[in-house]
């Protein structure tokens, strides 16, 4: 299906459409969107176009997809007047900046998460996790599990102003969310992969025994090395 249109420019219209339905009410918390095929029927759009979009809204916070159930209308973020626009991060430009900050709020977050989180929050804090490997060995969604396991982090804080600015973001805070995986990666999938899972499960070891510099450590190597991984995907370079 060809509208004559930039794909980009028709996912962004579907983006506004949908998010401006959600926001009006017209689309509540809890209900399902129409399936695919009916949403390209509306909107006179591709399935490519559709599916990114939905990507875009599940990233904004706006949306939820359950695998094999269906994408579900989420409670929309408060409004505020924090400057970052989930929509605009789209450059690796966009996210390196991203990954900056991320650096400087997450390794505290996982400081305190060390010194106050409750047990439920370390098992759900491990449910994450093993969803992320069960959604990398079955070729499943690997973005949503990893962005709740940081927010689970930044929950556990017991500082609502790190969960509230993580919400904000969503999942536009993982790099592979806006950015090509297989360019981000400078191993093989499997290999980028395994070295993400050993990354996650160094800081949730630090957070399960209490202890905060380690988790900082941790966090903190996690988050350069996934920056500078995706400095090198931006250089053109391969190691």
């Amino acid at each position: 299906m060809s509208t004559g249109k930039p794909r980009g420019n028709l996912a962004s219209a579907l983006v506004a459409g949908i998010g401006a339905r959600i926001r009006g009410r017209k689309l509540k918390p809890g209900h399902k969107l129409p399936t695919e095929a009916k949403i390209m029927e509306e909107w006179g759009v591709s399935r490519t176009v559709v599916r990114e979009a939905l990507s875009k809204l599940q990233a904004a916070g706006l949306v939820e997809t359950r695998h094999g159930i269906g994408t579900f209308v989420l409670e929309p973020p408060a409004q505020s007047g924090f400057r970052i626009d989930p929509h605009e991060i789209e450059t690796a430009v966009d996210v390196l900046a991203i990954l900056e900050l991320r650096i400087s709020l997450e390794t505290e977050s996982a400081g305190l998460a060390a010194q106050r989180r409750t047990a439920k929050q370390l098992a759900e804090m491990r449910r994450a996790l093993n969803e992320l490997v069960r959604g990398d060995t079955q070729g499943k969604d690997t973005v949503g599990p990893d962005f709740r396991f940081h927010h689970l982090i930044a929950i556990a804080t017991g500082n609502r102003y790190f969960a509230d600015i993580m919400s904000h973001l969503g999942a536009t805070l993982i790099p592979r969310a806006r950015i090509n995986s297989s360019r981000i990666a400078s191993e093989d999938w499997s290999q980028y992969h395994r070295r993400l899972s050993r990354e996650h499960e160094e800081i949730y070891d630090a957070i399960e025994r209490r202890d905060p510099e380690s988790a900082r450590a941790a966090m903190r190597l996690h988050l350069t090395n996934s920056r500078e991984r995706l400095r090198r995907a931006q250089e053109g370079m391969v190691v």
